[in-house]
């Protein structure tokens, strides 16, 4: 199966019996970063991390909302 990067569209080859071929097969919305963007945001995310100043942004639970 032919992927395309979505940051670099660097064209990848994936094995069609693989997980990620048949995740990517069967929800279209799923996106694919190769080996080299994947592991260059996850470095930068790493160190903007060690810098103290990044936060986490996560979504807030529907329970803490109703409960309000």
């Amino acid at each position: 199966m032919k992927v395309k990067c979505v940051l670099c569209e660097k064209v990848c080859h994936l094995d069609d019996q693989s997980p990620l071929a048949k995740r990517l097969r069967n929800r279209p919305i799923h996106t694919f970063m190769c080996n080299d963007c994947y592991s260059r945001i996850s470095e930068r995310t790493r160190a903007r991390w060690a810098t103290g100043k990044f936060t986490l942004h996560l979504p807030a639970d529907d329970k803490k909302k109703l409960s309000r």
